[in-house]
């Protein structure tokens, strides 16, 4: 497959991941022609001119949405830089009137930019950490803030290092961010008892992090490297171009040959993940071309108390996108409920009165889940798992 090919084929999944219709994006992708920065028919410039169309019309969430898609995979030239400024300031427009704030934080490392909803220094809440992959910005995710703001949580939605607006450099302890993210918060909602929802890439630091932090308390993934994908000499040359370029741009390296050197720092070994003793619910796609198969059977016989919701997909299930968030969120909710019994009966009373993102009913934090499989030395059916 070809790089425009790729390029479109990977638009596919995040556009549907942000509520898009196939229509939607077949009305856009044949006028793509190259991905020649500057071309009147590149990648960035056909997506930026629809999203200046409906932000013109007064459509920011729209509108955002195709700047997303604008500076993906990542903001390596003008037009994409151009479209990564266009994507904030879009969501900018649209958050005003709905109770999500910016905030922006100096990091030693550089800047960390996120949208919030429900901190608040009078009335601490838990946490949850919204996080995207290494090629996802907070913009795609940050809808949810005020639906979880409504089930009682403070939330905030970020980016991983070097993604969207944080300059800071993607390492292999850049699971520190997620500590620093804490500490910084602590005034403003009840750090003790946060969640991560932590996609693809994100979802490994989380992991990492979860092992040294107790302050996690629960972590919702999808499609999250393990150990396999960073140390598998024999995966590497099936992972997508677009994944392995960005990559090497986020990491700063010099060339694929120093990305994989690197990369093997970045491993989770079993020791480690044998310290994760947080509940762990887990997507995985049986035909993930990113993520090994062996990751998640890692996780099985390592993590203590783990969850896994399987659909017959490619990386990220673009498919099942309402299923897959609905499956989340109510993990969330269970978890949360699991640590707080007493305050079951106002949690299932709000979580019925939300819908998921685009749509999707949210199921009661009581109620009977999606069949899972799990894994572990705990059984499933532990409270909270």
């Amino acid at each position: 497959m070809n790089h425009l090919e790729e390029l479109k084929e990977f638009a596919r999944l995040h556009a549907r991941g942000q509520g898009m219709t196939e229509r939607q994006v077949a009305a856009v992708l044949p006028w793509i022609t190259t991905d020649e920065p500057g071309h009147p028919g590149s990648w960035a410039r056909v997506w930026s001119a629809e999203a200046d169309r409906l932000a013109f019309a007064g459509r920011p969430i729209d509108a955002c949405r195709r700047y997303a898609l604008a500076r993906f995979p990542h903001h390596g030239d003008d037009d994409r830089l151009r479209a990564q400024h266009n994507c904030v300031r879009t969501f900018d427009d649209w958050r005003r009137r709905r109770g999500v704030d910016r905030l922006v934080l100096d990091h030693p490392g550089g800047t960390v930019a996120a949208w919030t909803a429900g901190l608040d220094g009078g009335r601490h809440r838990p946490l949850v950490v919204i996080m995207g992959g290494i090629v996802s910005v907070k913009e795609q995710w940050a809808p949810l803030l005020p639906k979880l703001a409504r089930l009682g949580y403070a939330a905030i939605a970020t980016e991983m290092p070097g993604v969207g607006e944080n300059t800071l450099r993607y390492r292999a302890d850049s699971w520190e961010l997620l500590p620093y993210l804490l500490d910084h918060l602590g005034d403003r909602a009840r750090v003790a008892q946060t969640s991560v929802l932590g996609l693809s890439f994100s979802g490994h630091l989380a992991l990492r992090a979860a092992a040294d932090d107790s302050r996690i308390r629960s972590i919702h993934t999808v499609g999250a490297p393990v150990a396999e994908f960073f140390s598998d000499p024999l995966w590497w040359p099936r992972v997508p171009g677009i994944t392995r370029e960005t990559l090497r741009r986020l990491t700063g390296v010099a060339d694929q040959g120093e990305l994989r050197s690197l990369l093997a720092d970045f491993a989770l070994d079993e020791t480690t993940l044998e310290s994760v003793h947080v509940p762990v619910n887990y997507v995985v796609s049986r035909r993930d071309e990113i993520i090994p198969a062996g990751e998640h059977q890692l996780l099985a016989r390592t993590l203590p108390r783990v969850r896994f919701k399987e659909f017959d997909d490619v990386h990220g299930s673009p498919a099942h996108q309402g299923a897959l968030r609905s499956w989340l969120v109510a993990s969330l909710v269970r978890s949360r409920i699991a640590e707080s019994t007493g305050r079951a009966g106002r949690y299932r009373r709000a979580a019925a009165r939300v819908t998921a993102p685009h749509g999707t009913a949210l199921p009661a934090p009581g109620a009977q889940l999606p069949t899972t499989r799990s894994g572990g030395r705990r059984p499933s059916s532990t409270p909270g798992s």
